[in-house]
């Protein structure tokens, strides 16, 4: 999940609370368990500031720990006991929580959080944060086969981020999976314009380049992911794709490729 700006800032130290956030941040570093334990012993005894600080390293010890729904609880609540006109924190929180219920298989949990997160985000000003939530908005509705609500989100991520190519992949896969290929065409190719070398985005160009009857190209993009990285688990999936096709052409075959 997306992580928070350094909280170790000398002008923040003054605050005890950042003080402690700091010092449960080191201890995570070393020893995730333990800083999970402290969180959790911090969170049941403090209020207001204090208890944002214990849910955010909280939510953080979860993560590395994957236990996504204490995750997911910890930035929800780190979330809510953030005071409303300190939006940044609140769309970062949203976010994370969002992406903790991802992660553990619970989309229909995301969807609320990085609902609110995006205006969050934009009452904030915040141009990165916005592109977080929106791809994780994204995501959520994705996983749970809202195709087409998935892609405004995606709008938005392009628009305010063009050049990051995460936004134009996931733009591509899901116009591909909405079988519009020329749409889809255009936006991989964006994709492999901003980042050449990304294996996912080679994979990616090969499957709709192949649903669009382009076997060549579909042949030459699985390829240049195996010349890539030739022992990656891309590697492994394009030279599985080669083999579907065979040595020979073949029309239409079914392929699935990766999913926002």
């Amino acid at each position: 999940p997306p992580r928070p700006g350094d909280p170790t800032k000398p002008s923040e130290l003054k605050n005890p609370n950042a003080r402690w956030l700091a010092t449960c941040l080191k201890q995570l570093e070393s020893d995730a368990a333990r800083a999970h334990s402290q969180a959790q012993i911090k969170r049941g005894s403090s209020s207001g500031e204090a208890r944002v600080a214990a849910n955010h390293c909280l939510g953080l010890a979860a993560t590395e720990l994957g236990l996504w729904t204490d995750a997911q609880t910890a930035f929800t609540q780190a979330r809510d006991d953030t005071p409303p006109d300190e939006v940044r924190a609140r769309a970062r929180f949203g976010a994370m929580a969002g992406n903790a219920a991802l992660a553990g298989g619970n989309p229909t949990g995301a969807v609320p959080q990085v609902h609110t997160a995006p205006n969050d985000a934009a009452s904030a000003a915040s141009a990165p944060l916005q592109v977080i939530a929106a791809l994780e908005l994204t995501r959520s509705l994705v996983a749970l086969g809202r195709l087409e609500e998935g892609l405004a989100p995606l709008e938005t991520a392009t628009t305010l981020a063009p050049q990051t190519s995460e936004g134009w992949l996931l733009k591509a896969t899901l116009l591909r999976r909405l079988e519009r290929l020329g749409d889809a065409q255009a936006a991989i190719e964006q994709a492999a314009t901003l980042s050449p070398q990304d294996t996912e985005i080679g994979l990616e160009a090969g499957v709709i380049a192949i649903l669009a009857g382009r076997e060549d190209a579909a042949r030459a993009s699985w390829q240049s992911v195996i010349d890539v990285q030739p022992n990656s688990l891309a590697a492994e999936t394009a030279r599985g794709y080669l083999a579907q096709i065979g040595p020979t052409p073949v029309n239409g075959p079914a392929l699935e490729g990766s999913q926002p």
